[in-house]
């Protein structure tokens, strides 16, 4: 679907975006309301401070409900309110060392949270579509050099990727026992998407590599000083990183197909081709080469390895198969790491410089990414 077609579909459509004022969130909800869709939001206050939801002034333009997906009598209420017709769950606790530091409030936040958002959606009628975006993270690693398919085993390791793991048994269970399995008369289409690592700007989560990298550089910048060194974790460990737009897109048409069709309904991974699956280290590297050009009279960047010995467990490799995305949409990633560094780049000078062009900024990169679709 080009940018015309997606649009058009989603113009005036009531949809239900949870973690809205997440990372991913906030983009996903610019794209939504350039569309000219009614948007409602459920999550949390934002989880950073800078947000890019805040930065972006998001919340005067949508409806915007603070709550906790843990709550079903909240949740329920605001779907009875709201009525959407497409549902998109974003909503978790998305840090995998995090997950270490708090288990039980990942498990309730990842498993829970879509238990109640699949039972609130069961007692709604007017939900036609929905999905639930999990994460690479979802299968058993066995650290293999290829990439994993669909039908691979579920089984996380530790409590993040296992949380979502049950999050997608969760969700299969009720296409089984309550949606009519997918079948083209069910009662809603259902979708999971295992999406990769997102980079880009307006990302300042902690334990993530990019947002490592900006705050090095902002607090230089804040303290007058002519080099930033970023400290990296894991620079040998290999991710299928991706700009955030990428998986977004393929969300916003999953749930658009699967709403007009409900042979579209099914568990999809979403991620960067083999050449643009790299090291931490190498990312690293072209983030600094490409910052430092250029770069007037913001900090040069460099980096350090900073490998813990006793770090808890997080996957060495790992790559996503995604050719049944590709097969069933005619899709295929659009920007080269190469153009994601690029564009996350030029949004964290504008960020450093001139922050109150952020909204204008993501407008200009997803029209600039809807411009690769034909």
């Amino acid at each position: 679907m080009n940018k015309q077609e997606l649009f058009d579909f989603y113009k005036g459509k009531k949809v239900l975006v949870t973690g809205h004022t997440g990372f991913k969130g906030a983009w996903l909800t610019k794209m939504l309301l350039m569309a000219g869709a009614d948007v409602t939001g459920y999550s949390l206050v934002p989880p950073t401070n800078p947000s890019l939801y805040e930065l972006a002034n998001l919340k005067l333009k949508m409806n915007s409900v603070i709550g906790d997906v843990r709550d079903f009598e909240h949740l329920n209420e605001v779907m009875d309110q709201v009525q959407p017709e497409i549902v998109i769950h974003l909503a978790a606790q998305p840090i995998v060392r995090a997950s270490y530091k708090e288990p039980r409030y990942t498990y309730e936040t990842n498993v829970m949270g879509t238990v109640n958002l699949c039972e609130t959606i069961r007692l709604h009628d007017c939900v036609k579509s929905f999905l639930n975006v999990t994460t690479d993270k979802v299968y058993l690693n066995n650290e293999w050099c290829w990439g994993y398919r669909e039908n691979e085993p579920l089984d996380g390791f530790d409590p993040y990727s296992n949380s979502k793991s049950c999050s997608e048994l969760v969700t299969h269970s009720y296409i089984n026992s309550f949606f009519g399995g997918n079948r083209s008369n069910c009662k809603v289409a259902v979708s999971t998407a295992r999406a990769g690592n997102v980079i880009g700007g307006g990302d300042f989560a902690e334990d993530r590599i990019i947002p490592d990298a900006i705050r090095a550089l902002k607090q230089a910048k804040d303290s007058d000083k002519n080099i930033a060194t970023i400290n990296v974790r894991n620079p040998f460990s290999t991710r299928p990183y991706q700009h955030v737009l990428e998986p977004l897109y393929v969300y916003l048409m999953i749930a658009a197909k699967q709403c007009s069709d409900a042979k579209f309904a099914g568990f999809y991974n979403v991620g960067p081709d083999d050449c643009d699956c790299v090291k931490t280290g190498e990312l690293i590297d072209l983030l600094c080469s490409t910052w430092n050009k250029n770069n007037g009279i913001l900090p040069k960047a460099n980096w350090i390895d900073k490998s813990e010995i006793d770090a808890p467990h997080e996957a060495n490799f790992l790559k996503l198969d995604c050719s049944k995305a590709k097969a069933v949409f005619d899709w295929k990633p659009r920007w080269h790491i190469e153009d994601c560094i690029l564009m996350t780049v030029n949004f964290t000078k504008i960020y450093l410089q001139t922050p109150c062009e952020i909204s204008n900024e993501m407008e200009n990169e997803i029209n600039e990414f809807f411009n690769l679709i034909k």
